[in-house]
């Protein structure tokens, strides 16, 4: 009878058990139903929305209107990048990322650019995601905890990558629940500010346009458009993070619909 060393204990109860990377058939295996695949490619996109348009309204903070048109930007920015996407995924339809797919159409040197590009940008994702809710949470703690801020983002890199190490189901099925609640009260914040907003948009368009105009007055037409490709820069970039990793996750979200008769 094998047995288990006693050092190990501690590695499967947090990571699991080690996994035969020359068994194909890991890999051909679905252990999430549809909708959760879909959570663990959407909290990517959605994570990244909660520093970008902070970053943007920063750069505007002194005419806040321009926003408007930043938005506009970032709309035909994602819409140009999933037209793509979906091209990509068409060719593509067994997934590989950036690296696969710029090997295969360009050239090896041009895969690992694209890959080592792909890995910065991962990093750079939790790191920014998690120090962008650490700043929210003791934006509204008293500034006494302020010390623990650090210690706090600290331990939430090192809780996100032990749920990762655990595998992609693990992962998602512990973040689904603050998933839809983030979806949820998110939604309903837009809609609500929407609607009570509807009867002032006359306002609301005459107050942007003498922002405009009042901007254009200060700074003149170049250094208008030189504001707008600032705050595009600092802030649009992060809402489009998740497109990369979308042909990683096709396979997944694919046999998923085929499972469930899709």
């Amino acid at each position: 009878m094998k047995t288990t060393p006693k050092g190990n204990w501690l590695k499967n109860l947090f990571i699991g058990k080690s996994l035969d990377i020359g068994d194909k058939g890991i890999f051909h295996k679905m252990p999430l139903v549809a909708i959760l695949a879909w959570v663990g490619l959407g909290a990517d996109g959605l994570s990244s929305s909660c520093y970008g348009p902070e970053e943007t309204m920063k750069a505007l903070i002194a005419h806040p209107a321009l926003a408007m048109f930043v938005a506009l930007a970032c709309v035909i920015t994602i819409g140009i990048i999933c037209t793509s996407y979906s091209q990509i995924i068409e060719l593509f339809p067994g997934g590989g990322g950036g690296y696969f797919v710029a090997s295969k159409l360009l050239s090896p040197a041009a895969g690992l650019v694209s890959g080592s590009a792909l890995l910065v940008d991962y990093v750079l994702t939790i790191a920014l995601s998690i120090a962008a809710g650490a700043d929210a949470l003791f934006s509204v703690f008293p500034e006494a905890w302020l010390p623990w801020k650090l210690t706090l983002a600290l331990w939430a890199t090192v809780i996100l990558t032990i749920l990762n190490l655990r595998g992609i189901r693990e992962s998602v099925m512990i973040w689904a629940p603050i998933f839809f609640i983030f979806l949820a009260t998110h939604s309903f914040a837009i809609f609500y500010g929407f609607f009570t907003h509807l009867g002032n948009l006359p306002d609301i368009a005459t107050a942007t346009l003498r922002d405009v105009h009042d901007a254009h007055t200060e700074l003149g037409w170049w250094k208008v458009g030189a504001l707008l490709l600032s705050a595009y820069s600092l802030g649009a970039g992060s809402k489009t993070s998740f497109l990369p990793k979308l042909e990683w996750w096709m396979p997944a979200i694919l046999k998923a619909f085929r499972n469930w008769g899709i």
